[in-house]
């Protein structure tokens, strides 16, 4: 019986709150809750409903967010909230139960090309993962299911997935047209099947839960939080949409350059890195005002 911890975590509606796990509690799945009739299938929604001032209950892969009546104010009863949520997991509580797992949905799977010719990306129509992670072996890939058995096959050099896609990497060694059909099939047959994609301590194992990120990002000086903001809005969405990623690794205010590191398709793209370098320098100088900023691209 494994001890599950819960992290409080705000949410721009101040009624509502989410209380966040260091493991997963559904297999993927969304459900959302409006009344203790409607949550016959999850004792641990029902439970929550005896407060008197739960509202609603939404119940998601990693936390629970509850949304309550204005007769009280959450900071008055957050930390006991947070207790009963903790104690009723760490005794292997049922939070949903298998009759309320919805049917089984098609899944379809496409392959995209990407700028970086070694790396194609696998779009799902439905979400696959919380957050961004890579895996560059098989050693790495230990805390997803997934990643290992895209690692038996001999031609897979790095595995990078991000909510609904896998970007894969390829060796030289064959082309794509000799092995796309054949991982397609093998990644809609895999998610089609409800096989575990990530383990349930991955995000607490990789330091990837929602606290972990939000503590990271509050230890930045706050020209560093300016740069991960404006990477966040206006480079990460065009990067994601060419299968790749790029993380804010550092900022030295004497130097005045910015480390950041490229992931899935971005990575080992010569004209990538070059493009990104240039664009993200030519943004940051802009939007901070400081021309003597200046961009190191590093390949994962």
């Amino acid at each position: 019986m494994a001890h599950t911890k819960i992290s409080i975590v705000p949410t721009s509606n101040d009624t509502i709150l989410k209380f966040e796990a260091d493991r997963f509690l559904t297999d993927h799945n969304s459900f959302e809750f409006n009344n203790i009739d409607e949550a016959k299938h999850s004792p641990l929604a029902q439970q929550l409903f005896y407060l008197p001032f739960v509202k609603k209950v939404y119940i998601a892969s990693n936390f629970i967010a509850i949304e309550r009546f204005n007769i009280v104010e959450w900071v008055d009863v957050q930390d006991e909230v947070a207790l009963q949520i903790e104690d009723y997991l760490s005794k292997d509580g049922i939070v949903v139960a298998e009759e309320a797992v919805k049917p089984k949905a098609a899944v379809t799977v496409y392959a995209e090309s990407t700028p970086n010719p070694g790396v194609l990306k696998f779009v799902c129509n439905k979400v696959l993962v919380p957050n961004m992670y890579e895996f560059t072996s098989i050693e790495e890939a230990k805390p997803s299911p997934l990643a290992t058995a895209l690692f038996q096959f001999p031609f897979v050099k790095n595995v990078f997935m991000e909510k609904n896609f896998i970007s894969i990497t390829k060796f030289d060694i064959v082309e794509w047209e000799d092995i796309t059909l054949q991982l397609r099939e093998f990644l809609k047959s895999y998610v089609e099947d409800g096989k575990t994609i990530l383990n349930d301590d991955a995000p607490k194992q990789l330091n990837k839960t929602e606290a972990a990120v939000e503590q990271k990002f509050e230890a930045l000086d706050d020209v560093s939080k300016n740069i991960v903001n404006i990477l966040e809005e206006y480079i990460k969405p065009a990067v994601e949409s060419d299968g790749g990623n790029i993380e804010f690794k550092s900022y030295n205010e004497n130097t005045k350059k910015v480390e950041v590191l490229l992931q899935g398709a971005c990575s080992g793209c010569p004209s990538s890195t070059f493009t990104l370098k240039n664009g993200i320098e030519s943004m940051l100088k802009e939007m901070l005002k400081d021309n003597d900023i200046t961009v190191d691209a590093i390949n994962n």
